[in-house]
Parts: structure tokens; sequence; C-alpha cells
């Protein structure tokens, strides 16, 4: 190294002498250059290839957080059809349901008014019985009564009837 910077020393020296022409490579230039490789060389292998493969990785997850995002977006619009699908299953069967419940109902209803006009019309029909009956059994016996009153009344409008038996009753 000692020889290099000698040499530079002398061309530097020359130069200034005037005597050289600087289009024409000396050995500054080729001292400039080994030093331009050199450093170019350690910056390429201990920052650039670093800083590569940070990038490298950067890249690759990128790439696999848009992969990852494209499939999150395909499993939702999945579970929303299928979400959507489920919702108009449920609506569909209660539906179903609730019509079937009001038909069932409806026909309970029926059955029970049913059973009620039945009751009813029979126990009318008991009460008539009843009251027919009954009537049958005090006629005579209220025919009776009506003969003794009517011939009670005749007999007092006959007799021109007193005032004290008009003011005792």
């Amino acid at each position: 190294m000692g020889m290099t910077i000698s040499g530079a020393v002398a061309v530097l020296a020359e130069g200034e002498a005037g005597g050289s022409n600087f289009l024409i490579p000396n050995g500054t230039f080729f001292f400039i250059l080994a030093i331009f490789l050199v450093v170019f060389g350690v910056i390429a292998q201990f920052v650039v290839k670093p800083v590569q493969k940070v990038l490298e990785e950067r890249e690759r997850l990128i790439a696999q957080t848009a992969k990852d995002n494209r499939q999150a977006a395909e499993q939702d619009a999945a579970a929303d059809s299928a979400y959507t699908q489920e919702l108009a299953d449920a609506r569909s069967e209660a539906s179903s349901v609730r019509d079937q419940a009001r038909s069932q109902g409806r026909s309970e209803v029926d059955g029970r008014r049913a059973e009620a006009s039945a009751e009813v019309s029979d126990r009318l029909r008991q009460a008539g019985e009843t009251l027919e009956a009954e009537g049958e059994a005090l006629a005579p016996e209220l025919n009776a009564s009506v003969d003794s009153l009517a011939n009670t009344l005749a007999d007092r409008i006959l007799r021109g009837g007193s005032s004290g038996e008009r003011t005792g009753q």
C-alpha cells in the first residue's frame, strides 16, 4: 500500500507540472476504482443483501396477506349466502308452522264451537222437556184450582159481596 500511495503522489506531482493528459487514465484512477469496488462490495454484501431480504420478506407477506384477504372475502360471501339461505328457510318454516297452528286453532275452535252448540241445543231440549213435564204435571192441579177460584168469584159476584169481605182481603 505504501507503494501505491507514493505512486499516487508522483502522479499528482506530474499532473501539477502539466505534463500529462487528464483524459488518459493513470494510477489514481485505478486506485479510486479499487476503493470504489471495495466499498461497493462491502455495501452490496452487508447493506444491500439484508435490505433486499427484508424487502423480499415484505413482498411475500404482502402477497400472503392479499391471498388471505381474498380467501376471507370468499368465505364471507359464502357465509353471507348461507346465512341468507338459512334465514329464508327459517322464515319459510316459521310461516308454515304459523299457518299450521292457525288451521289447527281454527279447527279446534270450530270443534269446540260445535260441541258447545250441541251442548246448548241438548240443554235447551232438556229444559224444554222439563218445563213441558212440569207444565203437564201442574196443569191438572191448576185447572182444579182455577175451577174453585172461578166458583168462588162467581159466587161473590152473584151474591153481591159485602163491603167487609172486600176490605178483609
